[in-house]
Formats: C-alpha cells, structure tokens, sequence
C-alpha cells in the first residue's frame, strides 16, 4: 500500500522513472508524486542558505605520520535557493556526500560542492565539514603514549567569492605573568582553546599548526601523564608564563613565515580559573594584501 497523499495520481499505465524516485512502482501500477519543492514560493524572498546540518557520516582524512586517518564528520551542506523554488531537495545533499565518501580532503572539497551547485541548481553551494583528529603523544618524562583529540573543520564555499578554509582547534595550559610576578608563593594558570583558522595555496598538515600552537604556551596537553610528568608540566608552565595576547602573537609570526599560507586568523580563549569570566584574544592577517 503507498501513501500517495492528495495530489498524487494513481494510474495503470507503463512504468515511468523520472529522476531522483519522484515515482514509486508497484506491479503495473504508478504513483505519480508532486515535486511540491518546486512550486513557487509564497512569499517573494530568496534565501541565501538551505540544506542540512549535523550529517554524521564516516570520512578519511590525510595524517602526516600515517598517510590516512579514519574518523567521523558533523557535516552541514547548504545552497542558496531563489524565491520560484518552495523548497530544496534534501535527500540529494545526502546523495553527492555518498558518491564522494572516503575521499574528504581539504583539496577535494571542489567537485563536491561543484556538485551540489549541478545537482540542486544553485548559483552557491557550501560545505562544512567539522571532524576529530587524533593524535599519538609521549608523555616528557614516563615515556607514556596516549592519544589527544583535536576539533578541525573544512569551511568551503563556492560562488561569487570562492572559499576553502582548514580551522585548528588546539586546547593548551596558559599560566599569568601577572599572577607569577605578584605572587610569593605559585601562579594561577588554565586551560585555553587556541583556534587557528587560514587559506593556503598549498597543503598544510594538521600536525604542523598543532606543533606550532603547543610550542607557544605555557605548556602543552597530555591524555595521559604519570606524576613525573605532571611535575613537569607544572614547573615548565611556571617557567614559561603567557598572556593570551602573547600566544596569539607568537603563532601570528610563525604563521607569516609560511609562505603557503595566504589568510589566516588565531584567536584564543582562556578558562580562567580565578576569574568568573574568561580572558580572549584575536588577530587576523591577509597575507595576499601584506605588501
């Protein structure tokens, strides 16, 4: 039995495919469905953005030290839509994202949303693909190995002003030159998220903006740390204290040192934990413009 609804048409006539199953056969029968999607809207206002948010869906990304790493995507896909088009189809976002699966890197974003601008007949298509990366480190002094995790997102658009962006995000201990030089006894210290986002006309690895933000903390994370190792995470953050304007600083000149780079931004967000609210700092650059 099939739920044709009002204004379909049930006939006994030979078997028609239209595309995209806008008829469902069974026998001799056809059921004849209304795109209701492309009716006129009623209200003359074209929308900049319709689609889907919050896909799940398994992808492979690339990994500096093992080639590919398998993990799994929150993933938005968006297209404009103009007021002589209802509604858009949501089950063809689904479908382009099938058709490229297991092939997610930040440089092969272009034939997919080239697709989705084909496939839904749009003038701009988006895409953000937000996903966890993980990787291996060895605790300083016990030698342990675990695993950090690491929120990273490819921002992609395609339309008047084309754009692909690769964001960072790196949680790191940040510990107060105010609060060291004040004090006579320790130094209030926290954890930040230091969120790295940049365009680049060449690859460049997750690992190596990692690195680079680690490298301008108080001190890095561990998953895991023996005491030994919180000992020294400990001393090393109160040997080497930052504000947040000094690491956005710092990670803003190593950036510009690399000449694949052409835009970036580095913001972060301290958790303060004597404060009841949270200290935060940002630079942008247009490395195109910098001349």
């Amino acid at each position: 039995m099939v739920g044709a609804g009002k204004r379909s048409l049930i006939g006994k006539s030979k078997t028609v495919y239209p595309p995209y199953n806008s008829t469902r056969c069974i026998s001799e029968k056809v059921v004849y469905m209304n795109d209701v999607q492309k009716e006129a809207a009623e209200h003359e206002v074209d929308l900049d953005k319709v689609g889907v948010k919050g896909v799940r869906y398994p992808i492979v990304v690339l990994d500096k030290n093992n080639k590919y790493q398998n993990t799994v995507a929150s993933i938005n896909m968006y297209v404009n839509l103009p007021r002589h088009f209802r509604g858009t189809h949501m089950s063809r976002f689904i479908e382009i994202l099938h058709n490229h699966s297991g092939r997610m890197t930040l440089h092969n974003i272009g034939p997919i949303l080239a697709e989705m601008k084909d496939k839904l007949d749009a003038k701009s298509a988006h895409l953000e693909v937000a996903f966890p990366y993980f990787i291996e480190k060895t605790a300083p002094v016990s030698g342990q190995k675990s695993t950090m995790v690491y929120d990273c997102k490819f921002i992609a658009s395609e339309s008047d002003h084309d754009e692909l962006v690769l964001e960072v995000n790196v949680p790191v201990m940040s510990l107060c030159p105010c609060s060291k030089e004040i004090s006579d006894r320790g130094a209030h210290s926290q954890r930040s998220i230091v969120t790295v986002k940049l365009k680049s006309e060449e690859l460049v690895w997750i690992e190596d903006i990692v690195k680079l933000v680690e490298e301008a903390a108080s001190s890095d994370l561990y998953a895991l740390l023996k005491r030994e190792d919180e000992k020294y995470i400990t001393e090393k953050a109160y040997d080497n204290p930052r504000f947040a304007e000094d690491m956005v600083r710092q990670i803003a000149v190593e950036l510009e040192t690399m000449p694949q780079i052409t835009w970036f931004s580095v913001e972060t967000e301290n958790y303060e934990s004597i404060h009841n609210h949270n200290a935060y700092a940002a630079v942008t650059r247009d490395m195109k413009g910098a001349d």
